[in-house]
């Protein structure tokens, strides 16, 4: 099973929206497991996702950040 990161903060609600797409995603029959990331935590991820979360990470590196569409996000999850 693929393990996709979302990186994000407690105080966003844009996090929320994204985390509840995914939510709704795992629940159609896409299986993964997600890690949130609070990017609060450190400076680097502060730094490099601080004006564009909530971020979702693929496992191969790659990255959908919001906004983004349920299909985008069906997408991304799939793979290439």
């Amino acid at each position: 099973m693929e393990r996709f990161i979302l990186y994000g903060t407690s105080a966003c609600h844009l996090c929320e929206l994204a985390e509840a797409m995914i939510g709704e995603a795992g629940q159609v029959g896409v299986e993964f497991e997600l890690e949130k990331v609070d990017i609060s935590a450190s400076d680097t991820l502060f730094e490099r996702y601080g004006v564009v979360i909530p971020v979702l990470q693929h496992p191969d590196g790659s990255e959908l950040r919001w906004p983004f569409t349920a299909g985008q996000l069906d997408q991304f999850l799939a793979g290439p």
